[in-house]
Order: C-alpha cells, then sequence, then structure tokens
C-alpha cells in the first residue's frame, strides 16, 4: 500500500552535500537502512516469527546482500519480483499475486518456496502444478477480513467492494485443501492498534479453521521501524497468537525496512510567476514520486522553513504535475538543489519515463563512513527500450 502520512525525519541527511550526487538523484543511507534493519531483526528474534521484505516497496537489489543479513527472505508479487529475490536474496521466496498467468505459473513454482492464491478456485486451478513439481511449497489463501482500518478507501484492501483477499466467511474447511496458511495485508504505515482490533475482528473464526493450517502471515503496512512504534506490544502479540492458536506468525513489512533511509535530490531549472512563484524542478511527482497524484500525499522537503510559499511542480506536460506548496526563507535560485525526504520505499519502485523525463540516478551513501557510491544511472536506452 502507498498512501503515506508519514512527515519524514532527515536524520544524518541533514549533513549530506546534495551537490555530491548527479540531479535527479535516489540516496539511500546504507547506515539507516542497517538500522531499520536491526529493529526488525530483534522483532524477528524476540517474538519468534519469520519477517520477510517486500520487495514491491523496496527492491534495491544493490543492498540486497544486507537485507539478507537480517531478514529471512522477500515477498514478491509476481514473476518478475520472484525472480529477482531467488537471483540477489538468501532466504525464502514467497510469491503472491491477486492474479496469476498460466503460462508464468511454472516459472512461480521453480523459484518460490511459498505461493500464496487471492481465491480458493485460483488455488484448486493451479495445485496439481505445485503438486507435480516435487518442490515443497508452502500454499496459501489470502483472506479479507472486512475490517476497513486505512484513511483513504482507495488504498484499504478490506474496503467494501476489494478484490484484495477472499472474505474471511467464505473460507471453510473445503477451501482450505491443500492450504498450509493464511496471509492477509490490510494495514497502510499504522501502528500496532490497527491490528489488534484486526485479530479481535478475526479470531474467533480464525481459531476455528486452525486445525487445517501451519501459519498465518499477517503482511505488510506495520510501521514498524517508526520511532513511535509499539514494539513490545507487537513481540507481545505475536507470542500470544501462536500460544492461543499454535501457528507461526509472518510479517512482510516493506515501507519499514527503508523508513526515512532515502531522500530524491533534485535542482531547480526555472521559475514562473503565477499565483505565487512556481519552481520548476527536474523531479517529476507523475514520473517519479506518482503517489503525489495518486494517493495524494505531500513529501516532506528537507529544511523547509520560512515565510515564502513557492508552489514546486515537475518539468513534464501535464498541469497536475504539481508536488506542493514548500515553505522556503526566500524564493529559490535557478541551479539551487533540494531533497524530499523519505524516498527510498515506493517512490523508487515506481518510477516512470513519462514525456521522457530522466529517471533518477540511483546512489548508496554511508552516513556512518561518509563512504557515497552511484550505482545506476540511466540514459536514452532506458527510455527507448520500453517503446517499440
Amino acid at each position: 500500500m502507498a498512501m503515506q502520512t508519514h512527515a519524514g525525519d532527515p536524520g544524518a541527511f541533514r549533513e549530506f552535500d546534495l551537490n555530491r550526487v548527479p540531479s535527479p538523484c535516489f540516496v539511500v543511507d546504507e547506515a539507516r537502512l542497517e538500522a531499520n534493519l536491526r529493529i526488525l531483526a530483534d522483532i524477528q528474534t524476540r517474538s519468534g516469527a519469520t519477517v520477510l521484505c517486500a520487495l514491491k516497496a523496496f527492491s534495491m537489489w544493490e543492498l540486497a546482500p544486507l537485507v539478507s543479513r537480517y531478514l529471512s527472505g522477500v515477498c514478491a508479487s509476481g514473476l518478475w519480483e520472484a525472480r529477482l529475490g531467488r537471483e540477489h536474496y538468501g532466504g525464502i521466496v514467497e510469491t503472491y499475486s491477486a492474479g496469476y498467468k498460466a503460462d508464468e505459473m511454472g516459472e512461480i513454482i521453480a523459484l518460490s518456496d511459498h505461493i500464496v492464491f487471492n481465491t480458493p478456485a485460483a488455488k484448486d486451478r493451479f495445485l496439481p502444478l505445485i503438486q507435480q513439481s516435487g518442490r515443497e511449497i508452502h500454499v496459501g489463501l489470502r483472506f479479507n477480513p472486512g475490517l476497513p482500518m486505512g484513511e483513504d478507501a482507495k488504498y484499504d484492501p478490506a474496503a467494501p467492494g476489494s478484490r484484495l483477499g477472499t472474505p474471511l466467511e467464505q473460507i471453510d474447511a473445503a477451501a482450505l485443501a491443500g492450504v498450509d496458511g493464511l496471509h492477509m495485508h490490510t494495514l497502510c504505515e499504522q501502528d500496532l492498534g490497527p491490528l489488534l482490533a484486526i485479530w479481535d475482528h478475526i479470531a474467533p473464526r480464525i481459531k476455528q479453521l486452525t486445525p487445517h493450517l501451519k501459519w498465518i502471515n499477517f503482511g505488510g503496512g506495520h510501521h514498524i521501524t517508526r520511532a513511535d512504534y509499539d514494539r513490545e506490544g507487537l513481540i507481545a502479540f505475536l507470542k500470544r497468537v501462536t500460544a492461543e492458536t499454535g501457528l507461526h506468525c509472518y510479517l512482510e513489512p516493506g515501507e519499514a525496512v527503508a523508513l526515512d533511509a532515502g531522500i530524491l535530490v533534485g535542482e531547480v531549472l526555472d521559475m514562473v510567476e503565477n499565483d505565487g512563484p512556481n519552481a520548476i524542478l527536474d523531479i517529476s511527482a507523475t514520473c517519479h514520486m506518482p503517489d503525489v497524484i495518486e494517493a495524494p500525499y505531500r513529501p516532506a522537503l528537507m529544511g523547509e522553513g520560512g515565510d515564502v510559499q513557492v508552489r514546486l511542480g515537475g518539468p513534464s506536460c501535464l498541469a497536475g504535475d504539481v508536488i506542493g506548496r514548500y515553505a522556503f526563507e526566500r524564493t529559490p535560485e535557478i541551479g539551487a538543489r533540494l531533497a524530499f525526504l523519505d524516498q527510498a520505499h515506493y517512490s523508487m519502485v515506481k518510477t516512470t519515463t513519462f514525456n521522457g523525463v530522466r529517471l533518477p540516478t540511483l546512489a548508496v551513501w554511508n552516513s556512518a563512513t561518509d563512504a557515497l557510491r552511484i550505482v545506476r544511472e540511466f540514459d536514452y536506452q532506458d527510455f527507448k527500450g520500453r517503446l517499440s
């Protein structure tokens, strides 16, 4: 899930010279990422649960060895993420898709340790292929708890009419034939309270189904690495679920893996005076931070503050390619650098080349050592290669 409300913590980026990298550029702080991973590993160790990294949110495989050092594997949203997980990450590869293509299923089976289906019908259709493969694959079924807890129904998989997951009341022993575990994912940037409320809502039915199951997966959306998250409460909850049901617990954080570990550096290209100053950046909302338009949300700007309100927008032809109004001490000059906070997750994986807008460079910085390396720079061929 992508809607963000977190304000962003600049952390060590306050000391980072924005002119050290090309513009635009995603910069990921390896030290901050490792700090997040240590927290998640501690949750895993002390609760007995298994924690996987959600590639849909953060799949910078340059840092896969670091992620794999702390977490038990990855969860993928389809064939290509499963391939990435198997090629670059150690441990479990779990694959879930709302709909699987029949001609991809053989490769998904070969790559995955867990395969989660959206409906019993999909499970029944592909279960014979899994059984014929001879591989020991955990088969899961995604359920919908039917208790919306999100701020925006557009981003809430438990909203009425959701296509994501089978309503829990429709799942019975027949639906669970050949199934090892149940999977849910309904949270977005939330603390422990919503998870506890959902568990209270579903626990009676889950406990009726436990004789048919080995595990339960609580998905992602848990803001575990945020400073004020109730981590001790989460550990207690996971232990309680296992004690009460005998089920092994899984978590699939994505945003929590890379929370506050990255920035998107940009540059002011031009200024237009129209209902106040408008700065045109080489950062595009539609191309580089599409959640600004889709969610919508307003990304935090490092060092924001002052009495001058400036509307920031991208270089594309889209009139709505506007990031938002931001406060400055004075109107920024052409060539000035700025940085949006908390951009390591979701933004990086959702970039496009609409209008031929250049994709941001990818860089890794280590705030502990000040070491900086450019991981990838994109060029015309990356744009052309998507077209014909």
